[in-house]
């Protein structure tokens, strides 16, 4: 066995310092060489060969001599104890790495104040209570808003409303993971109180609402959709419903996601389309769209890392607003890539994200990527003042949905602005699914090396046990050079910008890139295909120009009228 000397000697050359070295010596002795899997291999004999740097070019894409490979030995070696040492530290998982991803160019300008809106109009046109239970509950979070305070309808009533709609429409959909019945109950009465003693506090008091089981709240389960984590309660709420909670919104049930935020499928089942029951919703954000869609909540939060949002809201006719990165916190909720993860809202109109957009943005203290930047829609603002585009050769292209898509290009162009022709770069990097291999494989390392990953449902190629897996034999450098990548991209879309202020592109066309540089995305419905599922039309946002992105998809919206759809068989 490698002698104190021996081991010191290899702590020095990983560039541990003599205090850490024996510290974690003596720890190795005291736990009898048992804290970690390959902790006893610590201290014996050399462990890599040149035939295992062989065998690791293979996988680097790289290839060396063998003396180079000799000379690697002893500091691959100390690689390792270096690893040991790290893992010795217990890192909690919202805890981000230091190294953090920003939207923001040097030496640009951006839209970045302390300011804050403090409310957002109501409906242009009176709205009156309808006759059915399902017609309430299919109207809009700003159509309720307006029955709310007029107390034509109570939060109690639109509480309980809805709980029922859960309850009875979920298992043919299998959209909830915990109805939060009892909180909901409070909130609602409480809200009831405040509205009818004229303490109104905005247009989301007293508006029922889900979020996908990402997030966290104080006293209920929160899954991430894995069986791994059914029972267990964390003990915070993730800031986004705080700030919900403040503004007198419901949370009435947390809402299915794929299993770790992949896909549909979770350890209850795979949650269902509405417009066709027999086929999944489209992952991760299921829970939240699909809730959306059949009239089960007034809104929800979804997030996104690479298409989790913009995927469902798309399958299940809703809109989905993805924020610009870092307008809105994440603490709280799971991270899976800390560079690309983002929380939004899901509704009926793009009204409702923009009020509900109005709440949860901003810097909140914990999430040191959130920057104070000027969220303050206006409805009324002329779209002749705003610069509006459109991915050319996009709508060119052969796709399913050219046809549909071509129809919302001529709905664009009937609304009289002048539009301007958008080419995005060539080159759109392929290194998105790198970064999030290896951040993911970070965010759950200590469940890859413990072997729980043997626990979650999805165990096939393209299961994130497998992801996490591959993602740890990415190098370093490689991971690196994707972000260099990442940033020259960043920087050609800068260029885009410089000439429109909002593009249309089909949904699919322009959203992984787009996701790798940060800008904000509205997806709106855009009607339904040849078989009856719904399809949908994108609008990208410049960088917290979230507002104007707002503003132009609303206009869009109004004149396409397919955001009053949903799907027949929910409406009893």
């Amino acid at each position: 066995m490698t002698n104190r000397r021996t081991f010191l000697t290899r702590c020095a050359a990983a560039g541990l310092s003599s205090i850490v070295g024996e510290a974690l010596w003596n720890r190795l002795q005291a736990e009898n060489s048992a804290i970690l899997p390959g902790a006893a291999e610590l201290q014996g004999p050399p462990r890599i060969t040149r035939e295992m740097i062989r065998a690791a070019e293979a996988i680097a894409g790289v290839e060396f001599t063998d003396a180079e490979r000799d000379l690697m030995l002893e500091r691959l070696e100390s690689n390792l104890t270096s690893y040991q040492a790290i893992r010795l530290v217990e890192v909690p998982y919202q805890v981000p790495p230091a190294v953090q991803f920003s939207p923001l160019l040097a030496g640009k300008s951006y839209p970045i104040t302390a300011r804050r809106p403090a409310s957002l109009p109501h409906p242009r046109e009176p709205v009156q209570r309808p006759k059915s239970d399902a017609d309430l509950a299919f109207l809009t979070v700003i159509e309720l808003a307006q029955l709310l305070r007029r107390r034509e309808v109570t939060a109690t009533e639109l509480t309980h409303l809805y709980l029922d709609r859960l309850a009875r429409y979920n298992p043919t959909l299998n959209c909830v993971v915990t109805l939060t019945t009892e909180r909901a109950l409070r909130k609602a009465a409480e809200a009831d109180r405040q509205i009818a003693a004229g303490a109104y506090r905005g247009i989301l008091h007293g508006i029922p609402y889900g979020v996908k089981d990402i997030l966290a709240v104080s006293g209920y389960p929160t899954t991430w959709g894995a069986a791994l984590y059914k029972d267990r309660v964390l003990d915070e709420t993730a800031t986004v419903v705080q700030r919900l909670d403040a503004a007198g919104a419901i949370l009435v049930a947390k809402l299915s996601m794929g299993e770790l935020g992949l896909s549909d499928s979770w350890f209850r089942g795979r949650t269902m389309n509405p417009w066709r029951t027999s086929q999944g919703a489209g992952g991760s954000s299921a829970g939240s769209a699909v809730a959306v869609a059949a009239g089960l909540v007034g809104f929800a939060l979804g997030a996104e890392t690479m298409g989790s949002l913009v995927t469902p809201a798309t399958r299940n006719g809703v809109t989905g607003l993805r924020p610009t990165f870092g307008l809105v916190s994440r603490h709280g909720a799971m991270p899976l890539c800390w560079s690309l993860d983002k929380i939004g809202p899901m509704a009926r109109s793009v009204e409702d994200c923009a009020a509900v957009l109005g709440v949860i943005a901003g810097p909140d203290g914990k999430d040191s990527t959130v920057v104070p930047a000027a969220y303050a829609w206006d409805p009324s603002r002329p779209l002749t003042s705003l610069r509006v585009g459109y991915f050319a050769p996009a709508f060119d292209a052969p796709s399913s949905t050219k046809v549909k898509d071509n129809q919302a290009l001529a709905t664009l162009r009937r609304l009289g602005i002048p539009l301007r022709e958008v080419n995005l770069p060539d080159n759109i990097p392929i290194a998105a699914l790198l970064i999030i291999r290896v951040e993911a494989a970070a965010a759950f390392d200590e469940m890859t090396r413990s072997g729980e990953l043997r626990l979650l449902k999805e165990q096939g190629a393209t299961g994130f046990p497998n992801f996490f897996r591959s993602g740890r034999l990415v190098p370093a450098v490689e991971y690196l050079q994707a972000n260099r990548v990442r940033q020259m991209f960043m920087q050609q879309m800068d260029e885009v910008f410089k000439d429109v202020d909002v593009f249309m592109a089909p949904s699919f066309g322009v959203n992984p890139a787009t996701n790798l540089t940060g800008h904000p995305c509205v997806v709106v419905p855009n009607g339904l295909s040849e078989d009856g599922i719904p399809v949908s039309i994108s609008f990208i946002g410049r960088l917290f120009g979230d507002s104007e992105l707002c503003t132009v998809a609303r206009a869009w919206q109004d004149a396409a009228g397919f955001y009053r759809m949903h799907p027949t068989g929910f409406t009893e």
